[in-house]
């Protein structure tokens, strides 16, 4: 996933001041950039590292869309992440075929567990955030293969591993919670998760599916209609440890209300699995193409302002609604620049519970929190922020949410500082 580059924002910010709208200049051949990475993610802290990324624009024609393109990050965060990222995209190789494939590794010391089905699981803002943690390393990789049926309407296959090694969170604080265990180790203790999946498993899957594609950009649109229908297979013969079956719909549209300047954009999306899978399958937004599996119902990639995982459960839905403006449009050292702002409202729930989490209120050797969860309902939130956009492409995005409940985020709201339009 591609992060801030400090450099390149500073480029921007010092040349706006004598900047005027120009007219974009068509990009050719390649684009390197190399940078050092310093954002920073409310639920996984700073973040520092470093990226490569080539963008092959051809000999004319592509753009502002690249023929191909790849991308290398290694990085580290303060609350106990890596993340190591590789991935690819091609739209010429293989004639009328576009493929992508991507591999990663994480490593969080500290991942974010807030129980199972939303409101049903009680967060309590007062208790040792080492309550809400657990520790998960896996690696993952994937192909996917994208083919052209008529104008805008695409058939997509592919396939995707994971492999999950959980275990509790390695803390001294855990001396200071209730009955010195956290929520993960209760989950365990009272079956909510099965024994055979506490340590992890492993998912391999095959992916298949239809989309529609009408958006002007790829990576920055301004008009058009984006929708995915497909399902993923996970059967026990390719080594899935709990088999499953996982069905994913997604629209997204975006309006121009003022050329290219102003614009609507939606984001709907429901998903949910047939079969039981392990629960370390749930918290995650598949990717069928381009790009990788985006981790956590909740958090910068799905519903800003709420803590990252706190929607899990057996089928789930979500929206986000933006408006885009982009105010300045101009060029920097013979690189198209847009300057914009956005302005958010995002929300999502559990459609249909993983487990049952509720316990007998008379079990007074249980944690008050776990006795106090309620009906599950939206998980709100509103917000905005600011775009740096270079050459359509790399985005850098600063944003900010805040949770209308307070059982959604503790701190009231998450700052972001990433890349990327979420959609």
């Amino acid at each position: 996933m591609k992060k801030i580059c400090i450099l390149l924002a500073a480029l921007a910010l010092i040349n706006v001041a004598a900047a005027q709208d120009k007219k974009e200049v068509e990009k050719t051949g390649f684009s390197f950039g190399g940078f050092p990475i310093v954002a920073f993610d409310q639920d996984k802290g700073l973040q520092l590292g470093a990226l490569a990324n080539i963008y092959d624009f051809g000999k004319g024609g592509w753009y502002p869309n690249p023929r191909q393109q790849l991308y290398v990050e290694a990085s580290w965060f303060t609350k106990g992440s890596q993340l190591y990222t590789l991935s690819y995209d091609n739209r010429f190789l293989i004639p009328r075929i576009r493929f992508s494939f991507a591999a990663q590794f994480i490593n969080e010391k500290a991942l974010d567990f807030y129980g199972f089905n939303g409101y049903q699981s009680y967060f309590d803002a007062s208790l040792p955030s080492a309550y809400y943690k657990m520790s998960r390393m896996v690696p993952i990789g994937k192909l996917d293969f994208t083919g052209e049926i008529t104008e805008h309407f695409y058939w997509k296959f592919g396939y995707n591993f994971k492999y999950y090694i959980l275990d509790e969170v390695k803390t001294d604080a855990l001396t200071e919670l209730p009955y010195n265990k956290s929520l993960f180790a209760w989950y365990k203790d009272l079956g909510f998760i099965e024994a055979d999946e506490y340590k992890g498993g492993m998912t391999s899957a095959w992916r298949a599916g239809l989309m529609y594609d009408s958006r002007d950009v790829e990576n920055a649109p301004t008009r058009g209609l984006w929708a995915e229908a497909f399902m993923e297979w996970a059967p026990k013969w390719m080594g899935t440890n709990k088999p499953y079956w996982h069905y994913y719909a997604v629209v997204r549209q975006y309006f121009p209300l003022a050329g290219d300047k102003l614009v609507f954009a939606y984001r709907a999306s429901a998903q949910g699995f047939l079969g039981k899978p392990g629960f370390y399958a749930l918290p995650w937004e598949a990717v069928l193409g381009p790009g990788y599996d985006r981790d956590g119902f909740g958090g910068y990639r799905t519903i800003r302002g709420l803590m990252r995982n706190r929607i899990q459960g057996q089928a789930v839905c979500y929206f986000n609604t933006e408006l885009r403006w982009r105010f300045l449009n101009t060029r920097v050292f013979n690189q198209n620049l847009s300057l914009g702002a956005n302005a958010f409202f995002d929300g999502g729930r559990v459609l249909k519970e993983y487990v049952d989490v509720s316990v007998d209120p008379s079990w007074t050797f249980l944690p008050e929190q776990l006795r106090k969860g309620g009906p599950e309902a939206f998980h709100l939130a509103a917000g905005g922020g600011l775009r740096f956009i270079l050459n359509k492409n790399f985005i850098i995005a600063v944003d900010y949410g805040r949770a209308f409940n307070r059982q959604d985020n503790g701190k009231g709201g998450s700052l972001y500082i990433n890349t990327g339009y979420l959609f």
